[in-house]
This record gives C-alpha cells, sequence and structure tokens, in this order.
C-alpha cells in the first residue's frame, strides 16, 4: 500500500497542478475565473481575487516544494496580476473582485479578502525574496490593524474608501453577522504566513490578541466546537455547527500558535483543537467522508471538496498529536473517499464542488469560480508531503 506522502504528490503533480496552470489567462492576465460544471471556460467571467490570491499562495507554496521553474513562473504571473490589478493604489487594499479584463469590478474590500492577500505575498515573498511583495503583505496588515479593528476584535466589510458597510459576502443561513468567525481564521493565517516571513513583532502581537479571541470568544468549551456567526461584542447569533471549519482551524490554528515558540500557549490552544478535531470525528464523520454543516439541528449532509481536503489534514494532525489510530483510519478513509468521488475524471477537469448523500455531484455547481480555488486541496497534498505521516492507503 502506498504512503499517504505518494498518494498526496500523485494528486499533485498529475491533477491539480495541471489544472490550474491551463487556466492562466495569457491577453488579460492573471487566472480565468469560471468554468461551468460542463467544462466549458467562460474567459470573461469575473476574476475574484480572493481566487488570484490563492492561486498565487498555491504556485508560491508548489514552487517552493518541487523547486520547478515553471511554477515560480506561475506565481509570478498571479503576482503581477495582483500588483497591477488587485491592489487599490489610490486607497489601499484589495478589491472583491476584477472583471476579465482587469478592472475592477466589486471594490468591496474585505478584511477576509484582505487577509488572503497577506498569506499569498507572504508566500511569494518566501520563494522570491522580492522584498516589494513582504512590503505590500505589510502595508495590509496595517490596513487591516488601522480599519477592520475594533476595540474587541475583526470586522467585516468596507467600502472602497474604508467606510463600514453591511456584511453580505461572508454572512449565510438568513442572518447579517457584525463578525464572523471565519473572516478571524483567515486574517490569523494570513498573519501567521506573514509572521513565518518576517518575524515581525507587530504581526506577533496581532496573532497572540487573534488567538485571545478565539480562546475566549469563538471557541465554545460547553458546545466543544467553535461559534460562527457574531454580533458586534462576539455574542454568538446563530446555533450553527461548521463541521469544516472545525477541523480546518484544528490543525490550521496549530501551526500559527506552534510559530510563535510559546509553549505555555501552545499547550491550551493544541487542547482546544483536538476538542474541535474530537468532536468533528464524532458528530461529522459519516459514510468514509465530512458532512457540511448543522444549522439549527439540521443536517446538511452536502459532501463539500474544501470540508474533505481539510478533514484528512486534521485527523492527521491529531493522529500526530495523540496517536490515536482511529485518527489515522480516518483521514486515510477521507482520502480514499476524495480520490474515489470527489476528483472528477473527466479530462480536463480537476475536484467536483460538491456531491450528495449517495456521492453524485447532482447540483452541478462549477469546477472553477470565485471560490473554488487550488488552496485546500492543493494544501492538503503539499501539507501531506511535508509532513509524510504514518498513514497508507
Amino acid at each position: 500500500m502506498p504512503s499517504i506522502k505518494q498518494a498526496a504528490e500523485e494528486m499533485l503533480l498529475q491533477t491539480i497542478i495541471p489544472f490550474w496552470k491551463g487556466m492562466r489567462d495569457e491577453e488579460n492576465g492573471g487566472f480565468y475565473g469560471y468554468m461551468d460544471f460542463d467544462l466549458k471556460l467562460d474567459k470573461k467571467a469575473e476574476k475574484g481575487c480572493i481566487l488570484n490570491s490563492r492561486i498565487l499562495w498555491f504556485f508560491s507554496e508548489a514552487a517552493m516544494l518541487t523547486g520547478r521553474a515553471d511554477l515560480a513562473e506561475d506565481a509570478r504571473h498571479a503576482y503581477q496580476f495582483f500588483l497591477k490589478n488587485c491592489y487599490d493604489e489610490a486607497n489601499g487594499g484589495v478589491y472583491w473582485s476584477c472583471d476579465y479584463t482587469g478592472k475592477p469590478q466589486d471594490t468591496t474590500k474585505h478584511t477576509y479578502n484582505q487577509g488572503f492577500a497577506i498569506y499569498a505575498l507572504s508566500a511569494y515573498y518566501r520563494l522570491t525574496k522580492d522584498p516589494v511583495a513582504l512590503t505590500y503583505a505589510k502595508k495590509i496588515f496595517h490596513l487591516i490593524e488601522q480599519h477592520c479593528t475594533d476595540s474587541e476584535g475583526y470586522l467585516e466589510a468596507f467600502t472602497i474608501d474604508w467606510k463600514p458597510e453591511s456584511n453580505e459576502k461572508l454572512s449565510e443561513n438568513g442572518v447579517m453577522a457584525a463578525k464572523t468567525m471565519n473572516t478571524l481564521l483567515h486574517v490569523f493565517e494570513g498573519y501567521a504566513g506573514l509572521y513565518q516571513a518576517s518575524r515581525d513583532p507587530e504581526v506577533e502581537k496581532a496573532l497572540r490578541r487573534i488567538l485571545d479571541i478565539y480562546e475566549h470568544k469563538i471557541y465554545s468549551p460547553e458546545l466543544h466546537r467553535q461559534l460562527v456567526f457574531f454580533d458586534q461584542h462576539y455574542n454568538s447569533i446563530i446555533d450553527l455547527y461548521s463541521y469544516g471549519h472545525d477541523i480546518e482551524s484544528s490543525w490550521l490554528i496549530d501551526w500559527g500558535c506552534d510559530l510563535l515558540g510559546d509553549a505555555a500557549l501552545s499547550k491550551r490552544i493544541h487542547a482546544i483543537n483536538s476538542d474541535l478535531a474530537a468532536h468533528i470525528y464524532k458528530e461529522a464523520y459519516i459514510d468514509h467522508s465530512v458532512v457540511n454543516e448543522c444549522d439549527r439541528g439540521k443536517v446538511n449532509t452536502t459532501r463539500v471538496w474544501w470540508v474533505q481536503a481539510e478533514s484528512v489534514l486534521g485527523f492527521v494532525n491529531e493522529y500526530n498529536k495523540s496517536g490515536d489510530a482511529k485518527y489515522r483510519d480516518a483521514a486515510a478513509d477521507i482520502y480514499h473517499y476524495i480520490c474515489n468521488v470527489m476528483v472528477d475524471k473527466r479530462p480536463g477537469s480537476e475536484w467536483f464542488w460538491e456531491v450528495d448523500a449517495d456521492g453524485k455531484p447532482s447540483s452541478r455547481k462549477p469546477i472553477l469560480e470565485p471560490w473554488k480555488c487550488p488552496y485546500h486541496n492543493g494544501r492538503m497534498c503539499m501539507e501531506l508531503i511535508r509532513r509524510n505521516p504514518d498513514v497508507t492507503v
């Protein structure tokens, strides 16, 4: 039986990288923004700036991992589009989207989007040592700290010139959230990437602040899960259990926290994240995969691509922490499910967005669009290659 590392190398090199290399837009820059379920590419679709940041992050990390010059060039292509088209030089910060030619389309400045830009630029800096990339990452860090925070935490959505606006983009399930778990997680992730690249003490201070919010406001010890949507004072406004975000947080926050080298803090955060992983195993790991979420007691049994990818990593991380073989077996089981069900076997495709409880892509969601990116599944592969866990598939 091959190791999960060998399987991940094959997935990365034969499925994920070739698909995303094929999405380069040589005429207008960046990468194409939409491919429908029937594999029809829309070359005139909007280009989400989050998608471009995630592609920039992916190719930067893949180039570092493999040493391949062609992947470094793909990263450079995404980086050039970022600087020329996604970043607002007049007001600072990153737009929500551009049209296919690269003109700003949706000029909302969302905190979530700024966090992903930092994550991407920090990876590109680690790849190239280009000081301009680090300068922009730090610029966006300071913009978030200046415009997107209040005395209690991190805010969500702003106009082009940083006036607050309502948070439609990161609110779901019929509520309008002033603050969200999701945005905080990805600001933390971006800051952790920047700290990894720079060891900047200001960034360390911000990471510690976010971990304090995570420990005391986001995590519910009574429910063994993260709360999701909040009012401005971090009071939860909906009974929602996001299985995918909990299993993603369980390994990603461990990683970012450990960069700080604070053993006492890591011990506390690791315990929280082990609690999250244990409860995902108990509540959401069903029929070889992890279901989507539970909204006010009703379980959504859709299997979403990114949730499966993060579940493999979350269970590998928990296996490495606890030594409990059930997590090793769950990671291998979900990896098999991904290969058999989530990967779209049609030539010229990648992974399905989601499948139903029977493993069928009945919703026919796009193969590529502003949220459907190489970040979750690409990162799963690269983390498995780096970690080389004692898991066979």
